[in-house]
């Protein structure tokens, strides 16, 4: 082999090819290690140049930059993004690179809409369970209190929604909607009355049950003058109620 001027010359061309490449990497190496690439700035910004109502500086500096590692080039920005969404009220972030030593961290907040379950914890209006502070929850607005098996956000969400169209046609609201763990409905309207919807196989029964108290609220509002506690719509063809006037539940059929 060693007398053989074909071979000795294309394993010459690989060995010189070898120490080039490996050159050419420690080259690469030492230009991106350079204190040039080092990370100086990362910028925040909100989902279309919105503020930020929740996420400060404070929360960031904890949760966040201690899991920063490297610099523009080697900084996983995977990680950087994963890092971001572990703080309170983050829901979602996306992280790009600018030239020469910057990171551009765009941060989608949560917009709470209630509070989920007995925990403390926050559902959002998309439907996300998050925790954050529930003092800086209620500064946005009255929540809602939602009540449910766990994996049932996104349809007591969806319920929720159809409840408030529903009963506005009465001027009323939901301020608390509970789904149980034998798939039950049962919500509080805002003038505090309680209603007993029950099981029911779908939107269509749901509904028809709700319609069926709509019919009559009305003539109760009359009749016991603004003065209903709660009303069970479980009944096939009628309703039972009780009411602050009266001592005992009362019960009426539905024409």
């Amino acid at each position: 082999m060693w007398q053989d001027i074909r071979i000795l010359n294309a394993l010459t061309n690989v060995l010189i090819g070898i120490l080039l490449l490996v050159l050419l990497m420690s080259g690469i190496w030492w230009v991106i290690q350079r204190p040039t690439f080092t990370l100086k700035t990362i910028r925040i910004e909100g989902v279309a140049k919105n503020n930020l109502r929740h996420v400060n500086a404070l929360t960031i500096r904890d949760a966040a930059l201690p899991k920063i590692k490297g610099n523009f080039f080697t900084t996983n920005l995977d990680v950087v993004r994963s890092a971001f969404e572990t703080v309170p009220w983050v829901r979602r972030a996306s992280v790009q690179r600018e030239w020469p030593n910057k990171l551009i961290v765009v941060l989608e907040e949560h917009e709470v809409l209630g509070t989920w379950g007995e925990e403390g914890r926050l559902i959002s209006a998309k439907g996300d369970v998050f925790t954050a502070n529930l003092a800086e929850a209620e500064e946005d607005s009255d929540l809602i209190e939602f009540i449910g098996p766990d994996g049932s956000e996104k349809e007591v969400l969806a319920r929720y929604l159809d409840f408030k169209k529903w009963f506005a046609t009465i001027n009323l609201a939901p301020e608390s909607v509970q789904y149980s763990n034998r798939y039950a409905w049962s919500l509080k309207l805002n003038n505090g009355m309680k209603v007993e919807l029950g099981r029911v196989q779908d939107e269509f029964s749901l509904k028809k049950r709700v319609d069926q108290l709509l019919t009559v609220y009305p003539q109760l509002l009359i009749s016991l003058r603004d003065s209903i506690d709660s009303v069970d719509m479980r009944y096939p063809n009628g309703l039972a109620l009780k009411s602050s006037h009266s001592s005992v539940g009362l019960k009426s059929k539905l024409k």
